[in-house]
């Protein structure tokens, strides 16, 4: 696969740890559960790159491995110029057992390292272990950086005053139009500390509520509501979004989302039909 064109090359986010991620990427969620839509979706993640979004999210969990197998094909020719991220199971996750899981992604990953590696939710093994394992994978060249997924305020502020904490690059969280929590206390907290906010779900998983303010934005703009949808999320200089798509047309239309200008006309009508909580709430999952 020839290098992305210079003009498609994105904006970055660069965390407290050195990493570097570009703002738009590919999740797999639902991907590698079905022989008949590989080669859709290995054509889907491959557009993509193409595209400039170069950060493809998986985690050991989809389709038990079957999505890592996906994005094994889909930059096997490339795995240089694409940032990948997995994620260990909590059950997966004391010292012995994510050095084990790590391996286990990066045969099926078919790489020499990943990353970014990063909890997929918090679990009984104790976090301290978890980070010691994550440290020692680093320390051994199988992964380049750590960090945490689904960690609301309180446990972020725990995890940090770990001796490790220091080193966790990223929280990757449910973030969108329609679930705004974390701008109350997560996303400040991330972003005055360099730590990458990875949203999922950016679309809600296609949950997502079209109101009329965004069909007038997205008409001015001459696009989708959902490409709308997906450019708000990028609007934080913090956020990195990663939404999943099969489909050529979508992967597509989710790649002109990051080159999208909004004036502030089109904030103010999307913040009054999707307004943040008033009270601080629960991190929401998916």
């Amino acid at each position: 696969m020839p290098p992305a064109d210079s003009h498609k090359q994105l904006r970055t986010v660069r965390t407290r740890t050195g990493a570097v991620l570009p703002v738009l990427g590919q999740g797999t969620w639902r991907m590698g559960e079905s022989p008949a839509r590989r080669k859709d979706e290995v054509a889907a993640l491959r557009l993509g790159l193409e595209l400039g979004m170069n950060l493809i999210d998986t985690a050991e969990m989809y389709a038990n491995g079957g999505a890592e197998r996906v994005v094994a094909e889909a930059i096997a020719d490339c795995r240089e110029r694409v940032f990948v991220v997995s994620k260990v199971l909590p059950q997966n996750a004391s010292k012995q057992s994510a050095i084990a899981a790590c391996e286990r992604s990066l045969k099926r990953l078919g790489t020499e390292y990943i990353d970014l590696y990063l909890l997929h939710w918090p679990g009984e093994h104790p976090l301290a272990q978890t980070l010691e394992a994550f440290e020692q994978l680093k320390q051994s060249g199988k992964i380049r950086h750590y960090g945490v997924s689904n960690l609301d305020i309180e446990d972020m502020r725990a995890a940090e005053a770990l001796e490790l904490g220091k080193n966790i690059a990223a929280n990757q969280v449910i973030y969108n139009l329609q679930r705004r929590g974390i701008e109350r206390n997560v996303l400040p907290h991330c972003t005055e500390r360099q730590i990458a906010l990875m949203a999922y779900s950016p679309l809600d998983q296609t949950r997502l509520a079209i109101k009329e303010a965004l069909t007038r934005v997205a008409a001015r703009h001459e696009t989708k509501a959902e490409v709308i949808a997906l450019a708000w999320t990028l609007r934080h200089p913090n956020v990195v979004a990663i939404p999943k798509s099969s489909n050529p047309r979508h992967v597509q239309e989710n790649a002109k989302a990051a080159r999208l200008k909004f004036t502030a006309q089109d904030y103010a009508e999307l913040e009054a039909a999707y307004p943040p909580p008033k009270r601080t709430v629960p991190l929401e999952t998916a």
